[in-house]
C-alpha cells in the first residue's frame, strides 16, 4: 500500500510539474501579445513627444496635428487597456489619468488620510490643448510622464502575474464592468467624436486578446459560447452609429455586456479563480448580474453582528433596530430619533423642506439629508464622505448637538434602563464575544441593520437590464441620453448610478457649482468636502449620490435648493454654476451648454423614475419599550419633531 501510494504521489507530483511548466510554457503567446502592445504604445508615446517639440502650438494647424497623434496614441492604449487598468491602476492615473489631481480615498485607504495623486497623460494633453495660452514646456510633460510610467507595466512583479490564468479573468471582469461603466460615456475621452471609434478598435484588440490567452492557457480557457457573444457585440458596436449619441447603450449592455460579465462570473468560480490585488476587494464573486444589488460591498451593514449567520438572530436584532430607530430616546432631550430626518415614510430623508430642523428646533441644519436607502453602496458617507462606516455615521448624529444632541454614556445608560432593550442586548452578547458589555457598538449596529435591508430593492430597469421586463422606448431613449449627449453617466455610474466606478473601491467628488438659492446670485458657502481634506481641489466638492429612488427624495442638492428633476436636469443643461454666472474656479462640471432639447429633459427624466425601486416599508411600531424612568414613557415613536 505504501509503495502504491508513493508511486502515485510521484506521478501526481510530476504532472502537476509538467502542467505547471506547460502553462508556463504555453503562456509565451500571451505574454507576447502584451510586451509587444506596451512596445508599440510606448512607440507612440515617443512619436507624440517628438512631434510636440516640432510643432508650432501657436496656430490651430499646429494644434490639429498634435491632437490627431493623440488619437493615434490613445488608439494605441486602448489595445492595453485590458491589462494597465487591472494590473496596475494607480500608475494608470498617469498614462491617462481623467483630471490633473485626485483626492479620491479607495478601500485600502480608508483608515489613512487622504493623499495627492498627480494625473498626466493623453486626456489632461488633449485637454490642455483647448486652453489659452500653452506653453510647449507644461504639455511635454505630461507627455513625458506617461512615458515614464511604461517601466512599471515591464517589471518581473507585472508579466509575472501573466504566466497564470488567475489575473486574465480578473482583469476581463473588470474590463467588461468599464464597457458598461465608462467606455461609451466619454468619462476619459475628451473628443467625443472619438468614442465609439475607439470602443470598436478596443473591442477588436480585445478579441485577439481572448484568441492568444485561449491558446496559450488551454485548460481554462474562454468557452466557445463566450466567445460567439462576444463576437456578436463587436458586431454589435460595428454596426451602430459612429456617434456616441446615436449609439444604444441600452441594448449594448443588456444584450452583450452583462450576460458577458455573467459568463465571466461563472469561469471565476468553475477555474477556482484567486486574487491578490485591492482591485478586486468589493466585487463580489458569486454575482450574477452587473444589476445586482451583490455586485459590490461597500459597507458592513451588520457592524459589530458581522459574524451573524443565524437568520433568526439577525431578525431579532433587526425588531431592536427598528425599535431603535424610532425612538427619540436616543436624544439628549427624548423628542427627537432618527426618523425625524430619515422619515422611513420619505424614502428614509425629508422631503418635507429644504433642510431639516436642528435640535434646537428652530435653525435649519446645513445640509439636506440624504436618503437612507442604497447608503450602503458607498465607501465614503455623508455628502462630505466624512466616516468610512454606517456605524460611525450614526454615532456622529447622535452625539452631534446640532442634531440628536446625545451623548454616548448617557444613552447607552437609557437604552439599557429599558427591560426589552436591556434582556434583547444582553441575548446578543454571545455573538459578540470581543464586546463582553453592552456599548453604542451594539445599539448602532442594531439601527444599521435594520435601515439596511431597504438598500435590497430593485427598480424597473434593472428588471429590464436582467431581461426579466420589458421597458417603455421613451425609458431606453432616457438612458441612452443619460449616457451619451447629457454626460451624466461620467459621474453617476453604472449600476447604481452614484460615484462609485468600477472597480468599485472608491466614492467620487464633484465640483457642480451649487448656487445658495435659484436666483444664482451667489455660491453655497458650504465648503464640502475641504471642510474633511483640506485641498483646493476639494473646496466646494461633494460626494455623488445614487440617482436611484430620486422622484422620491426631493429636494435636491446638498442644501436642498432644487425642488424638482427638472431643475436639476435644467441645471446640468446650462452648465452649473459656472454657465449660470457663478464664479467656481475648480468646477468639474463642464460649464459648457449639453443642448439638451425638451424631448431629452422629458426621456431623461423618465429614465430616472425608471430607477423607482419597489420597496415594500413597514408601518412605525405604535409603542416603544417602557423605560424604568417614568418621565421617558411618554415617548412618541418616531419623535416629534
Amino acid at each position: 500500500m505504501k509503495k502504491h501510494y508513493i508511486i502515485f504521489t510521484v506521478v501526481f507530483i510530476t504532472a502537476w510539474f509538467s502542467f505547471s511548466f506547460k502553462e508556463s510554457k504555453n503562456s509565451d503567446l500571451y505574454i507576447s501579445t502584451y510586451n509587444q502592445r506596451v512596445n508599440n504604445f510606448n512607440e507612440d508615446q515617443l512619436a507624440l513627444l517628438d512631434l510636440i517639440k516640432q510643432t508650432n502650438l501657436g496656430t490651430p494647424a499646429g494644434i490639429e496635428t498634435i491632437k490627431k497623434q493623440i488619437g493615434i496614441t490613445r488608439k494605441s492604449l486602448k489595445g492595453l487597456d485590458f491589462w494597465l487598468r487591472y494590473v496596475e491602476p494607480i500608475a494608470y492615473k498617469k498614462i491617462n489619468g481623467p483630471l490633473p489631481v485626485e483626492w479620491e480615498t479607495e478601500v485600502f485607504e480608508k483608515f489613512e488620510k487622504p493623499y495627492k495623486r498627480q494625473g498626466s497623460g493623453l486626456t489632461l494633453a488633449e485637454l490642455y490643448l483647448d486652453e489659452k495660452n500653452i506653453e510647449k514646456d507644461s504639455l511635454l510633460s505630461l507627455i513625458q510622464s506617461s512615458i515614464n510610467t511604461i517601466p512599471v507595466y515591464k517589471a518581473d512583479s507585472i508579466t509575472d502575474q501573466l504566466q497564470s490564468h488567475n489575473h486574465f479573468f480578473l482583469a476581463n471582469r473588470l474590463f467588461i464592468l468599464n464597457l458598461a461603466a465608462i467606455y461609451t460615456t466619454g468619462f476619459e475621452c475628451p473628443d467625443t467624436v472619438r468614442i465609439i471609434p475607439e470602443l470598436r478598435s478596443m473591442l477588436a484588440d480585445v478579441a485577439n486578446t481572448y484568441l492568444s490567452f485561449n491558446e496559450s492557457f488551454p485548460r481554462t480557457p474562454l468557452s466557445e459560447n463566450y466567445l460567439l457573444l462576444y463576437n456578436n457585440a463587436v458586431a454589435f458596436a460595428n454596426n451602430q452609429s459612429a456617434n456616441y449619441t446615436g449609439f444604444d447603450h441600452f441594448t449594448f449592455i443588456r444584450d452583450y455586456i452583462n450576460p458577458l460579465f455573467t459568463m465571466n462570473q461563472q469561469f471565476i468560480k468553475q477555474y477556482g479563480v484567486f486574487t491578490k490585488s485591492y482591485v478586486d476587494y468589493s466585487l463580489n464573486n458569486s454575482s450574477t448580474s452587473i444589476f445586482s444589488k451583490d455586485l459590490y460591498f461597500g459597507q458592513n451593514t451588520k457592524g459589530i453582528f458581522l459574524r451573524v449567520k443565524d437568520q433568526a438572530a439577525l431578525d431579532e436584532i433587526e425588531r431592536i433596530g427598528k425599535l431603535l430607530f424610532f425612538d427619540p430616546i436616543l436624544s439628549g432631550n427624548n423628542l427627537r430619533s432618527c426618523n425625524s430626518c430619515h422619515k422611513s415614510t420619505e424614502y428614509f430623508t425629508d422631503t418635507l423642506i429644504s433642510t431639516s430642523f436642528q435640535f434646537d428646533h428652530q435653525s435649519p441644519l446645513a445640509r439636506n439629508s440624504p436618503s437612507l436607502i442604497n447608503a450602503t453602496y458607498n465607501h465614503l458617507l455623508m455628502l462630505d464622505g466624512k466616516h468610512i462606516s454606517l456605524q460611525d455615521q450614526a454615532r456622529d448624529v447622535m452625539a452631534n448637538p446640532n442634531e440628536l444632541g446625545s451623548n454616548e454614556k448617557e444613552l447607552v445608560e437609557k437604552v439599557l434602563n429599558c427591560n426589552e432593550y436591556k434582556k434583547a442586548f444582553k441575548r446578543f452578547l454571545k455573538y459578540t464575544p470581543q464586546e463582553p458589555e453592552v456599548t453604542m457598538e451594539h445599539i448602532v449596529s442594531a439601527i444599521t441593520i435594520y435601515y439596511s435591508k431597504f438598500s435590497n430593492y430593485y427598480a424597473p430597469f434593472d428588471e429590464a437590464m436582467n431581461n426579466t421586463r420589458t421597458i417603455e422606448p421613451a425609458v431606453k431613449d432616457g438612458f441612452n441620453v443619460f449616457m451619451s449627449k447629457a454626460k451624466c453617466g461620467t459621474c453617476h455610474f453604472v449600476p447604481q448610478f452614484n460615484g462609485v466606478k468600477p472597480p468599485y473601491i472608491g466614492s467620487e467628488f464633484e465640483v457642480l457649482g451649487v448656487p445658495a438659492d435659484t436666483g444664482f446670485k451667489k455660491l453655497s458657502i458650504d465648503k464640502g468636502r475641504y471642510a474633511v481634506n483640506p485641498a483646493g481641489e476639494m473646496l466646494n466638492a461633494f460626494r455623488t449620490g445614487s440617482l436611484r429612488n430620486a422622484e422620491f427624495t426631493k429636494p435636491y442638492m446638498h442644501n436642498g435648493v432644487f425642488k424638482s428633476l427638472e431643475q436639476v436636469v435644467d441645471f446640468y443643461d446650462v452648465g452649473g454654476g459656472v454657465g449660470k454666472g457663478l464664479q467656481v474656479n475648480n468646477q468639474t462640471l463642464s460649464s459648457d451648454s449639453l443642448r439638451l432639447s425638451p424631448t431629452e429633459k422629458k426621456n431623461l427624466v423618465l429614465f430616472m423614475r425608471s430607477l423607482n425601486e419597489n420597496i415594500t416599508f413597514d408601518a412605525a411600531p405604535l409603542k416603544l419599550p417602557a423605560s424604568k424612568d417614568k418621565l421617558l414613557n411618554n415617548r412618541k415613536p418616531g419623535g416629534e419633531y
